[in-house]
């Protein structure tokens, strides 16, 4: 089941790599590339310092996306150890019987006495 911290860790991260990827298409390349297909549209839209602008942008969406990317492992790691955690111990409680002493002590004898005996000879083909 998803937290609501996952919930909005995956929101977030969405809507930034979308973001992202409508930042990165709208910059110019230094060889025209596909921001000058759309005939400069970065540099008509957000005047001459776009460059500056749009590359500080980036920079700072790249960041948060990769917090975003770094927090949402980190809970989902959390989440899987908790989980792990728990069926290993309820399965441990559902498994283990109730013993007593004196059970503890007659299974003590019984396998002193077998390491005693000498072990059986191998059967023969």
């Amino acid at each position: 089941m998803l937290s609501a911290l996952s919930v909005i860790l995956y929101g977030a991260a969405v809507l930034v790599s979308l973001l992202l990827i409508a930042l990165v298409l709208v910059q110019p390349s230094k060889s025209g590339g596909f921001g000058s297909a759309f005939g400069g549209l970065g540099e008509s839209v957000f005047g001459a310092q776009a460059m500056s602008h749009l590359s500080k942008l980036t920079v700072i969406f790249i960041t948060v996306f990769f917090v975003v990317t770094l927090l949402l492992a980190v809970v989902a790691g959390h989440a899987k150890n908790e989980t792990t955690t728990s069926v290993v111990a309820a399965e441990a409680t559902a498994m283990t019987p109730d013993v007593s002493a004196k059970d503890v002590k007659k299974v003590a004898v019984e396998t002193k006495e077998a390491a005693k005996k000498p072990a059986p000879a191998p059967a023969k083909k």
